[in-house]
């Protein structure tokens, strides 16, 4: 038997430390337990190689898809930013070619998109088109179209 002193033999040291480890386990499962909304590009993933046309796949965790004119907690609808900067985040978002809209709660979108690198980003709004507070946002990717 190893001792680390005259009263604390290895093996109860390592009990010690399997308990103690245990509790911080424990504490983050139960910090985990709290879901933050999170909005995020599913497919094509970031750096991919792709062909047009190219599905992209949106994700939603935390809260419901719902059609625009839904005001209920906790939904909102999809809007995809194609080549372009997020929009002013207290208005509506834009309706254009860079700012494409799925107000019928789409979770997916099949994009004929030019040869060439491209940015992608997801934000979520209201049944009004406007973000929600505090806004929902994905991170941006970049994909390449292929020839």
């Amino acid at each position: 038997m190893i001792y680390i002193s005259k009263y604390l033999t290895a093996r109860n040291l390592i009990g010690i430390c399997i308990l103690f480890v245990s509790g911080i386990l424990h504490t983050e499962t139960v910090d985990d337990r709290v879901t933050l909304p999170r909005l995020y590009i599913e497919s094509p993933h970031n750096g991919a190689l792709v062909q047009s046309p190219v599905e992209v796949v949106f994700g939603l965790k935390g809260m419901e898809l719902a059609p625009a004119g839904t005001y209920a907690p906790d939904t909102g609808h999809h809007h995809l930013i194609i080549d372009n900067d997020l929009p002013d985040l207290a208005m509506p978002i834009p309706s254009n070619n860079n700012y494409l809209h799925f107000g019928k709660a789409q979770d997916r979108v099949l994009l004929d998109l030019e040869p060439g690198m491209h940015t992608l980003q997801l934000l979520l709004g209201d049944g009004s088109h406007i973000p929600h507070q505090p806004p929902l946002i994905s991170e941006k990717i970049a994909i390449t179209i292929g020839p």
